[in-house]
């Protein structure tokens, strides 16, 4: 079968799952992007895409080790999930753009 629906869940400051939400699709694959403006909001997104069938999750970076792990708890490990991270190399910069 192979890997048909990928699921991506992004933290943005004033998204709106219900809005800001995209698809990109072709005969093969779909992958579903999610915008949500705090992690809370990741588990009951996260739940959603796996009953639509999504396959694969990834997490963007700010959702962090812990509400990875409470993406995946919610989901019931059903699929795997991963979460973006960085190197050493990019926390100068990191700390730069998100510095308030």
């Amino acid at each position: 079968m192979g890997l048909q629906k990928f699921g991506f869940i992004v933290t943005g400051a004033a998204l709106d799952p219900a809005r800001h939400r995209m698809v990109m699709s072709s005969k093969r694959f779909e992958m579903i992007a999610v915008g949500v403006s705090q992690a809370s909001d990741g588990p009951a997104i996260a739940r959603q895409l796996v009953d639509d069938g999504v396959q694969l999750l990834e997490l963007c970076g700010g959702f962090g080790p812990v509400w990875t792990a409470r993406i995946i708890d919610a989901i019931g490990g059903r699929i795997p999930v991963g979460s973006v991270g960085y190197g050493p190399e990019a926390i100068g910069p990191m700390h730069e753009l998100f510095k308030a």
